[in-house]
């Protein structure tokens, strides 16, 4: 194969690995895994989400494990992504939809969102050296307001 054939193959494979992590970021999100979560960033990582500012990894994890409590639900999904990969180093676009749910309180929020994240190849596989997103819209709600609403939570294993 030639020079040009082994450079696309390459950043092919670097694309895949990187949504790979991106879903994995996701996934321990929302499952509360903050090993798994920290695990996606290397230790100067910085983050913004809409106004909130993270200067490294140990104080975005810190954040989320406070704020993002078992009582919460929370879906976050990301499509559409655009991924440019230039040799050990990557940028991507991804699409964000989300919902969270406190039942406690009987709140709603669901939105959207464009995330904007670097990515770096270190010698465990790519990691998030910056993530964070803009919104486009985000709506909340009570769960007051839908007299029919009933959430069922199935246990983690």
């Amino acid at each position: 194969m030639s020079a040009t054939g082994n450079d696309f193959l390459a950043r092919l494979e670097a694309t895949e690995e990187i949504k790979k992590l991106k879903y994995r970021y996701l996934r321990c999100l929302d499952g509360k895994d903050w090993a798994g979560f920290e695990a996606c960033f290397v230790p100067d990582a910085t983050g913004a989400y809409a106004g909130l500012e993270f200067s490294d990894r140990e104080a975005l994890v810190a954040y989320m494990r406070k704020n993002m409590t078992e009582k919460m639900v929370t879906l976050h999904q990301v499509h559409h992504p655009e991924i440019d990969v230039d040799g050990d180093e990557a940028t991507g676009r991804w699409y964000l939809q989300d919902k969270v749910i406190v039942e406690e309180y009987a709140f709603i929020l669901e939105g959207a969102a464009f995330y904007a994240d670097r990515y770096v190849r270190t010698e465990d596989g790519w990691r998030i050296a910056h993530t964070g997103y803009e919104r486009t819209y985000e709506t909340t709600s009570s769960t007051a307001d839908l007299p029919s609403w009933k959430l069922k939570i199935k246990p983690r294993h």
